[in-house]
């Protein structure tokens, strides 16, 4: 077996987000969500496999497939989501890991269209800016190349905005869900709970503050460069 550690790994991560809360534990079977992790060195990506609920995943299960997608090892077919990863991979060079989930409350502000802007400490000690919300997409791209399509829109976002992916390392697609990547898997991992984590609280601070401001970026810096950057001091 190809990527044997990677496989497991990925395995492993994919049953994480059920764990983590990013896919309810009563929700899983209807196998919402995916992630991925890439083998730099080979140019092979590994992948949850479409449609498969997470308590039965296995290492085999999870597919193998190169940066152009073409499958290399696994029986089973991988998640329909796969050009949006590969896009992202080939575009964002320091990416190494992808979660894709429909979280309850990021989720929520991605069908309303609505970036998560930062409102707190939070937030600013994860990411450099707010989450910005990739517009849906115009009927023609739907209708061919939708997953592809998806995943360049992702990455026009963040060149069109100017946005450094490693320090904005996450995004809501609209109408859709949150995906949130890393250098790890565990990495990834940790960008999507904390991205659901401060919807959660913008949800709850906008209910009783419709109003707020976001961060005052003199804040905002301070809270971001102390655990990032060649400054930080946040940490053993």
């Amino acid at each position: 077996m190809i990527l044997k550690e990677l496989r497991f790994d990925v395995m492993r991560a994919n049953k994480e987000i059920v764990r983590l809360g990013l896919v309810g534990r009563e929700e899983a079977s209807l196998t919402l969500g995916n992630v991925s992790g890439i083998d730099k060195s080979r140019s092979c990506v590994a992948i949850k496999p479409s449609g498969v609920p997470y308590p039965s995943l296995t290492p085999q299960d999870v597919v193998v497939v190169n940066i152009q997608g073409y499958p290399l090892e696994g029986a089973r077919k991988p998640s329909v989501d796969t050009p949006i990863h590969l896009e992202i991979y080939r575009n964002f060079k320091d990416v190494c890991a992808i979660v894709h989930a429909h979280a309850n409350y990021s989720s929520s502000f991605a069908q309303a269209g609505v970036p998560i802007d930062c409102l707190g400490t939070t937030h600013a000690d994860y990411f450099y800016g707010p989450i910005p919300v990739v517009p849906v997409l115009k009927k023609e791209l739907v209708e061919k190349d939708y997953e592809a399509n998806l995943g360049k829109a992702i990455v026009e976002t963040f060149k069109k905005n100017n946005i450094n992916p490693l320090e904005v390392p996450a995004c809501l697609l609209q109408h859709h869900g949150l995906f949130a990547w890393g250098r790890t898997l565990s990495e990834a991992l940790r960008n999507a709970v904390a991205l659901e984590k401060v919807a959660e609280m913008n949800f709850i601070t906008l209910g009783l503050n419709s109003k707020i401001k976001p961060i005052p970026s003199y804040l905002h810096d301070k809270h971001y460069l102390r655990k990032h950057g060649g400054k930080a001091y946040y940490g053993q």
